[in-house]
């Protein structure tokens, strides 16, 4: 597990690199096609930010956005003042109180690029099981491979990068059984490694966001769709809550 960086420095890094992040249009309508897939009616999403991800949830039923930080809470708000089905909590994944979002009925859960953030993962997977009835859906994205962690990752306060065999046993630990697992954006594997370990990047480039979003994500969602990707920059991850007889 790797040392985090100061909680102020984290805050605002992070809400820098989710505005330069909104430069990535095309690669958050490819997650969303994946996500809305088998996502549920009724979604919590965990780490909501400033909504880059949010804005394509608001054609399901309801949706309970959560964040950490009041700071991404407060302009989430602001982004969306009148949207009906939407409800945002400031709220930590591992705090016993996310627990009474269950109230809200749920169906499934949404956690994108948010798990490598949080301390205690494994407690987090059980606050998310704890929400959901028999059946209901996880969704992950989580950073893949160790070897790919470096500065951007230190700055934006990750623990770690996971593999499929450690995604596997947390979830199966939580008690959920394992949809799919499967690695994402091959292309981004080699241009974090190239961040990471040949330019020792500390801020991703809005040069190459831009590129990448623009050039790169159409020829790779549609590859990836065929051809499932050796490696990748991510691991997609969707899981389902086992009913209570199988636990």
């Amino acid at each position: 597990m790797h040392k985090r960086t100061h909680l102020l420095t984290d805050i605002a890094y992070t809400v820098r690199d989710q505005e330069l992040m909104q430069l990535a249009g095309r690669y958050f309508e490819w997650q969303a096609d994946l996500v809305k897939a088998v996502l549920g009616r009724r979604p919590i999403e965990i780490g909501c930010g400033l909504g880059n991800f949010t804005e394509h949830l608001l054609d399901r039923d309801f949706v309970v956005a959560t964040d950490v930080e009041q700071a991404c809470t407060e302009r989430l708000a602001q982004r969306f003042p009148n949207a009906p089905n939407l409800a945002i909590q400031t709220l930590d994944v591992q705090s016993p109180e996310f627990t009474t979002l269950r109230r809200y009925e749920p169906d499934s859960v949404i956690c994108l690029n948010v798990l490598e953030h949080v301390e205690d993962d494994a407690l987090a997977l059980r606050h998310m099981h704890s929400v959901l009835p028999d059946g209901g859906i996880v969704v992950l994205l989580v950073p893949a491979f160790e070897m790919l962690y470096g500065p951007i990752d230190r700055q934006l306060g990750h623990y770690r990068r996971y593999s499929k065999s450690s995604v596997r046993r947390l979830a199966e630990q939580a008690g959920f059984q394992v949809n799919a697992l499967r690695f994402m954006n091959c292309v981004g594997f080699l241009g974090w490694w190239f961040n990471a370990r040949v330019r020792k990047a500390t801020i991703q480039s809005e040069d190459q966001i831009r590129v990448f979003d623009k050039y790169i994500v159409p020829a790779m969602r549609w590859i990836e769709a065929i051809v499932p990707p050796p490696f990748g920059q991510s691991l997609f991850v969707v899981l389902s809550k086992r009913p209570a007889a199988e636990r």
